[in-house]
């Protein structure tokens, strides 16, 4: 017992933190004003935000709201479910009704298929190459990613990088292989855990709990990557901070599901895909690691530990990656002295 009391405060003292970092992300990614002073200050980051919206907002969710709140209802009225009043014929009345709703189906179907699905389609290709330069833009308005993803290397490497010979720096063709190599695995990775949230919906009771905080992570990890990515900060350390400040993140993404966790899957998509493009830039002028740090400080160095939230994914990546075929690179050469 003895033992249990500073125990329990140090729980506390970690508990207030947590608490604190977690609002401290959500008002750092409320922090919406940022978007139009970004956009009043680069014509290109306007244009850019605009046509996302254009597309998304104007374009996408105007046509849910047609096929709503017009087609849907003309269809309705065209082609109703039910017999009219006084129509005394049940013989004769059950088969317009299966003839009307088989009609209804296949106009919708048919709709979805030449319009919506395409347009889905078409506005996420788009629009991932719209995040990325909006990305570029905001960074470029900043001018914060220099110093802050400095200060966060530094913290990581203190001196490997000032005592590396020229041998142990790898070339340029070697940077390369090693920056699409790490993208393709961050892909892979994110993709695992996207899958890891979707079942989580399906647990009994805190399912729909654990979802939220998983895709407040997710989208949070999406806004902040862009930045890391410009900033040429490795995936291992792009982790480790991520999962060290878990806290700070959660809260980040927080608003971010809020926007889109009671809409049908096909709407949330086009709230997403209008509000992603503003958390993006939110993220590009937030500098985690400072306002991390400061907090830190203020409760006299406490460290909340380091929470695994990518662990489930990365060990099934490996599993997976572990059963593709690898040629010993002993044969390699014998087939190259060949």
């Amino acid at each position: 017992m003895e033992n249990f009391g500073p125990l329990m405060k140090r729980y506390r003292a970690k508990l207030k933190l947590a608490s604190v970092l977690w609002l401290e992300g959500f008002r750092e990614a409320c922090c919406l004003h940022r978007v139009a002073i970004y956009c009043l200050r680069s014509k290109q980051l306007m244009i850019r935000t605009g046509q996302c919206f254009l597309l998304n907002g104007f374009i996408f969710l105007g046509s849910i709201f047609i096929l709503r709140y017009l087609i849907l209802p003309t269809l309705e009225r065209i082609l109703p479910f039910g017999v009219p009043n006084g129509y005394q014929e049940p013989c004769l009345s059950e088969m317009p009704i299966r003839l009307y709703a088989f009609l209804r189906l296949g106009l919708l179907q048919l709709i979805y298929a030449l319009w919506f699905y395409p347009l889905y389609i078409f506005s996420f290709i788009l629009s991932t190459i719209w995040y990325n330069d909006i990305a570029q833009f905001g960074l470029t308005v900043t001018e914060k990613s220099g110093p802050t993803n400095l200060a966060l290397t530094s913290q990581k490497e203190p001196s490997t990088s000032q005592n590396a010979t020229p041998v142990d720096k790898p070339t340029d063709l070697g940077r390369v292989m090693i920056g699409i190599a790490e993208q393709g695995y961050s892909v892979l990775l994110l993709t695992f855990f996207f899958l890891e949230v979707y079942l989580t919906g399906f647990v009994p009771y805190i399912g729909k709990a654990l979802n939220f905080v998983l895709l407040s992570w997710m989208y949070a990890y999406y806004c902040f990557e862009y930045k890391w990515n410009f900033s040429g900060l490795s995936l291992d350390k792009r982790l480790d901070f991520f999962e060290s400040n878990w806290a700070f993140f959660a809260g980040f993404g927080s608003p971010c599901v809020l926007a889109i966790f009671f809409f049908s899957p096909l709407v949330s998509y086009g709230v997403m895909a209008v509000l992603f493009p503003m958390f993006v830039l939110t993220a590009a002028g937030s500098d985690a690691d400072s306002v991390v740090n400061t907090h830190k400080t203020k409760w006299g160095g406490e460290e909340l530990g380091k929470l695994p939230i990518f662990y489930a994914a990365d060990k099934l990546l490996m599993r997976i990656l572990s059963l593709l075929p690898v040629e010993p690179q002993g044969q390699t050469s014998d087939k190259k002295a060949l």
